[in-house]
């Protein structure tokens, strides 16, 4: 691949394998490319290598193989890359200062930034979310819709240019989880989505990548892919019920 065609890519993956220290293989030649604006739903079993890829995407976990490259370059284990914003599953391992307005000002400070754009930023960011009025709230006093949002509304602080979601309708209540669908379908980042909530991911994503026993088994439309009961069933998912033919109803005579 020429570098100006991984410049425009904002995630690039290649030959990307992981595994732990016991010989447990969790990730083998994987190959990934995300495009500016793409919305790329992450589906598999549990168990498949799906948070284990976000860990090394953001340079948590080191690869045993591979690379992977942001915006064109490689990524640094260990480092601090505000490109990219990972939403934890848990809110709570998330979410650790004495009040919103401190937790989502903590990238934005690390970053280096002044008083007058940390504070800027929070604004922006609480208010992408509809969270403002949280701000001078304990976090450990919200409810998991509220802690959902300003864990989001503390990555999008950072402005990163690719979000990454791990399982974020995880424990919602039906009007959390769609106030999170809104906000995942207007967002303006790149996001990679890891979700078991497959009807989320129709609603959301323009892609879907299928990943089990640590390989890429399928990459494209997620209606063809999703609607496949053969592929589905032998990776472990269902096919989603708005996916599911409705049998027209019986008709009576008259």
């Amino acid at each position: 691949m020429t570098s100006e065609k991984m410049a425009e890519s904002i995630l690039s993956i290649y030959d990307l394998g992981f595994s732990y220290p016991d010989g447990n293989s969790v990730l083998e030649d994987v190959d990934l490319e995300v495009m500016p604006g793409e919305r790329v739903g992450l589906i598999g079993p549990n168990g498949a290598g799906k948070t284990t890829l976000f860990l090394q995407i953001c340079g948590i976990l080191k690869p045993s193989n591979g690379e992977v490259l942001i915006l064109g370059k490689a990524l640094m284990n260990g480092a601090f890359h505000p490109e990219v914003g990972l939403v934890f599953q848990n809110p709570d391992d998330q979410l650790f200062c004495p009040s919103v307005r401190d937790d989502v000002a903590f990238g934005p400070r690390n970053m280096g930034l002044s008083r007058d754009e940390v504070e800027d930023r929070v604004v922006e960011a609480l208010t992408a979310v509809g969270a403002l009025k949280l701000a001078d709230r304990p976090p450990h006093h919200l409810s998991e819709g509220e802690k959902r949002m300003v864990s989001i509304a503390g990555v999008l602080a950072m402005r990163p240019r690719l979000v990454i979601y791990d399982e974020p309708s995880a424990n919602l209540d039906i009007r959390s989880r769609r106030r999170l669908i809104q906000l995942l379908q207007t967002s303006n980042e790149t996001i990679l989505i890891a979700s078991h909530d497959l009807e989320l991911i129709l609603e959301v994503c323009d892609r879907v990548v299928l990943i089990d026993n640590g390989h890429i088994v399928a990459d494209g439309n997620p209606r063809d892919i999703m609607g496949n009961d053969q592929l589905m069933e032998a990776h472990g998912q269902e096919k989603p019920h708005s996916l599911v033919p409705h049998k027209e109803p019986h008709k009576t005579d008259s």
